[in-house]
């Protein structure tokens, strides 16, 4: 999770779900980052209680893959990124990756897609994606298994973000991203992005509207952002259509983006982070990443709520507050997930 580039901030400052296998429902991030979560067969119910329909996992747990056996949960599994530098070196390792985390649960576990990473590009370990990209999907194969392979980045890989149709990956980013939405455009895998317009908001909130940043505009009303004749009335679809827009620069025409975290934080202190605030945007973006953004109309965007517990052992301050549930399972705040498909 990173804050969006300063240069969205600046920008104001001058004025889930289509995917490879079918439309889902919303998912939740299931961080692990604490010493106080409740046991991963008691949060896999959870989910399914609430009608969470998927899940996504930033790196492989075989207690949790267990506790998902039979579920119906979509999920989405991700690598450490400290992995990331063998699995591109070395094939075996990505094969016994497979073996040891995909392959055993692969029939009775709906995975949706392996990631690759989570945030690493632009960075030190971004050149690593695309060689761990290829020599999973390998892996994957000769397993006899066909789940598409991808990775997860933050808005930090945009380099221009405003207006939406101007998007375009960084300098930094260009390189590793480039080449990976050749392979992805190739297969017709989404590129997974995490969308935080809290922090946009809580960088510069003299500069930006809480309604913008919130998806509380009123329907019809007055557009915070016009670009070309569209009008935008939130921040979550600018962010995803500046996305789009890098997309088709990079030659990635057509290709679809998975919204992998957005989150409004209920305390620690950080600007407009409060139960309100934060029950408002999950409720939102609920509601209305099914509709489409103004670039795509009508074209769910697959999304991520972050995340299913506020977790202790993260930074204090706001990190500690994205959770929906405390760790002793209670609501920090409700959200009505079967919104999705109304």
């Amino acid at each position: 999770m990173v804050g969006m580039p300063a240069l969205c901030v600046a920008a104001f400052s001058l004025l889930l779900w289509s995917s490879v296998s079918g439309v889902e429902g919303i998912g939740v991030n299931y961080g692990m980052i604490a010493n106080n979560l409740p046991s991963p067969d008691k949060v896999i119910a959870l989910y399914k209680a609430k009608n969470i329909t998927d899940v996504r996992l930033y790196h492989p747990d075989t207690t949790v893959l267990a506790a998902l056996r039979g579920s119906g949960l979509g999920v989405v599994l991700g690598t450490l990124n400290e992995d990331l530098a063998r699995l591109a070196s070395d094939a075996s390792f990505a094969a016994s990756w497979v073996k040891s985390y995909v392959q055993p649960f692969a029939g009775a576990v709906r995975f949706r897609y392996i990631t690759a990473g989570n945030e690493v590009i632009p960075g030190d370990d971004a050149a690593h994606v695309l060689p761990a990209m290829q020599n999973l999907e390998s892996a994957l194969r000769a397993a006899g298994l066909s789940v598409p392979v991808t990775t997860a980045v933050a808005t930090s890989v945009l380099g221009s973000s405003y207006p939406p149709s101007q998007g375009a990956f960084s300098e930094a980013a260009l390189p590793a991203v480039g080449p990976i939405v050749s392979f992805l455009a190739s297969r017709a895998t989404p590129l997974l992005v995490n969308v935080y317009p809290y922090f946009a908001y809580s960088a510069d909130p003299s500069s930006v509207p809480l309604d913008y940043a919130l998806l509380s505009s009123a329907p019809g009303g007055k557009a915070a952002v016009t670009d070309g004749g569209v009008a935008y009335t939130n921040m979550f679809d600018a962010i995803v259509d500046a996305v789009h827009a890098a997309l088709e620069r990079a030659g990635g025409q057509g290709l679809e983006v998975v919204v992998s975290e957005t989150g409004w934080p209920s305390g620690g202190g950080g600007a407009g982070a409060s139960v309100q605030n934060a029950a408002a945007y999950a409720n939102n973006v609920v509601r209305h990443v099914g509709r489409g953004t103004p670039r795509r109309p009508g074209k769910a965007v697959e999304t991520f709520v972050f995340a299913m517990f506020n977790e202790n052992q993260k930074p204090q301050g706001v990190e500690q507050h994205f959770g929906l549930f405390e760790p002793d399972m209670s609501e920090v705040y409700h959200v009505d997930f079967t919104a999705a498909s109304s």
